[in-house]
């Protein structure tokens, strides 16, 4: 990678992998929710797992902030303050939109206690939300508690020493939330292993050690082929063996690896870089576009069948681009306004 990437901590690669990953996505929840009894290794064994790329949302979230923030940390040069302003600006204006719209569309008993605890964008420190407006949020609450422990995360990435032990213990706390503390004894059956911050602790740990060693891993691109080896046992682990969280895990780290090593040429196409920009955005988004379908009845337009459910994925998907680009912005300029409009009180 040229000296201008590597300085900027930019890796184009990963644009287009956040692509994929929210286009995977939406198609999964399409096919989950249209019942359209599709089967097959495409249907099934791709799309119907790739509801999984949230594990490789969290690593690679822990990964750009690590290049965003790591070192300010480390040499104690950023503002705590700062810092979760920022997390907050960026974050709460659409997602706080996207509540209230769907309390208007789907509204409930129960949307004043769920829509509160949005709006704090602290629900993902209750013990078991399981929180239906905005339901897919529940990727947003983990990650804001990743923001909110992201000083200490940097603590434990201060030495690679520390940061495989962080590692170690973050992949037994897992595991152990497997065995034990996600029994019957300890959790509703509803429970979502996903939205605990330890049991997740091990994907963003992932994320953390991949920055750590990103200088020794970008010189694999001369010999990208242990990259290329390296993706290709990892998927074919997972799609042909086991969807375990952990196997995902290890498929989004090659993920990671290959994206950081390739040339990135596609990543520094416009239209990649700017869905890239809106994905977190279209994951947000997109099941709000597909309940508006569903209650127009496009859902299943030619019937329960793969062109209902190619068709469906595909408005879903473009309106919760157009959607998610034309929102941006507007909230983008009216928190501008609004700036200005109380310095010059």
């Amino acid at each position: 990678m040229n000296e201008r990437k590597i300085a900027s901590n930019h890796y184009p690669g990963l644009d287009v992998v956040r692509v994929i990953a929210i286009a995977g996505i939406v198609l999964m929840h399409v096919l989950a929710n249209g019942n359209y009894g599709l089967s097959g290794f495409l249907f099934e064994k791709v799309i119907g797992t790739a509801g999984n790329f949230t594990i490789l949302f969290m690593t690679v979230s822990a990964f750009g902030m690590c290049c965003g923030y790591y070192e300010k940390f480390k040499a104690g040069t950023i503002n705590i303050e700062t810092f979760y302003k920022r997390r907050y600006e960026k974050l709460w204006p659409f997602f706080a939109l996207l509540c209230i719209l769907d309390v208007v569309i789907s509204p409930s008993a129960n949307s004043i206690y769920e829509i509160f605890a949005n709006l704090t964008m602290l629900q993902g420190l209750l013990p078991n939300p399981q929180i239906s407006v905005v339901g897919v949020s529940w990727t947003l609450a983990v990650i804001f508690v990743f923001y909110l422990l992201f000083p200490f995360f940097c603590f434990l990435l201060f030495s690679k020493k520390r940061a495989w032990l962080g590692f170690i213990i973050a992949g037994i706390y897992n595991i152990f939330c497997q065995l034990y503390f996600f029994d019957a004894q300890h959790v509703l059956g509803n429970f979502m292993e996903r939205e605990n911050i330890l049991y997740s602790a091990i994907f963003f740990m992932a994320g953390g050690l991949i920055y750590l060693y990103r200088d020794e891993l970008e010189r694999l691109k001369n010999i990208r082929i242990v990259a290329v080896i390296f993706l290709t046992i990892a998927a074919s682990t997972y799609y042909f063996l086991s969807q375990n969280d952990l196997v995902m895990a290890v498929f989004s780290v090659a993920i990671i690896i290959f994206a950081i090593t390739t040339d990135g040429k596609l990543g520094e196409n416009k239209l990649i870089k700017k869905l890239s920009s809106i994905s977190f955005e279209v994951y947000l988004s997109h099941m709000m576009i597909y309940r508006v379908l569903e209650k127009v009845k496009i859902t299943q337009i030619f019937g329960v069948n793969a062109f209902s459910y190619g068709m469906t994925a595909i408005l879903t998907l473009a309106g919760a681009i157009v959607f998610s680009s034309i929102v941006k912005v507007v909230l983008e300029k009216f928190i501008i306004c609004m700036k200005e409009r109380v310095n010059h009180v």
